[in-house]
């Protein structure tokens, strides 16, 4: 009975030290998780719960491995979270700081991608190569970047700061910042330089085809209110 008491006391100490270890060193990542979650309800719910965040976790630690040149570690450390969080981030890639994956299953960010600093990505996001090049292959992602649900960014290009891919985009040109892509394949509209919405009010994307649909309805209408004259 002592022993296993002793064992339970061991794993708990085990059990608050990651905790802490967690708290102090993914603490941003957090706040981020926090403050862009309407659902989450505290700090520890986020740390215990969210899979983006352990995906963040573990890709820290493999990425670790893979700079060092231990490949085979950091690839089983990554496919092992895979499976745990149905996340895949190659070690290989870069990732900035605040970073956030909401909800998460089926993300997929390849070796080369770039990622910058207080970007978002949402379930089904692909970020991704074309062929077989070596080198660069994946996208680079600016500063405060929202990627919407299902989106595919694909290639070597860059999405430019404070910019929104809409929910289903497909990407495979360079996107300028402040702008908003939709459709597929994507379509920029700029949105006058200014930030995107921090409420992310996914309802109120721009699509540039409907604006121009919605143009020419109104010149045509016009035209008949001349013609009725």
């Amino acid at each position: 009975m002592n022993i296993l008491m002793n064992v339970l006391w061991i794993l708990l100490g085990l059990f608050i030290l990651k905790v802490s270890l967690i708290s102090i060193f993914f603490g941003e990542e957090i706040k981020a998780a926090r403050s862009k979650d309407p659902a989450a309800k505290n700090s520890l719910e986020i740390l215990l719960l969210y899979q983006g965040l352990h995906a963040l976790i573990n890709h820290r630690i493999s990425h670790f491995f893979y700079t060092r040149h231990f490949f085979l570690i950091a690839r089983l450390l990554s496919q092992f979270s895979r499976h745990m969080t149905g996340i895949e981030i190659h070690p290989g890639a870069t990732i900035g700081k605040r970073f956030f994956i909401d909800h998460g299953f089926g993300v997929v960010i390849g070796e080369t991608a770039i990622i910058g600093d207080d970007v978002l990505l949402y379930q089904g996001v692909t970020l991704g190569g074309t062929g077989i090049v070596k080198g660069k292959r994946h996208p680079t992602i600016g500063n405060n970047v929202v990627v919407g649900a299902g989106a595919k960014v694909l290639g070597n290009i860059t999405i430019g700061d404070n910019s929104y891919i809409g929910a289903n985009a497909v990407v495979i040109k360079d996107v300028p910042p402040n702008s908003t892509v939709v459709g597929v394949p994507g379509r920029i509209t700029k949105q006058d330089g200014k930030k995107i919405d921090v409420n992310l009010d996914h309802s109120h994307t721009l699509d540039p085809i409907v604006q121009n649909i919605e143009e020419l309805e109104k010149r045509l209408e016009k035209l008949e209110k001349q013609n009725d004259k």
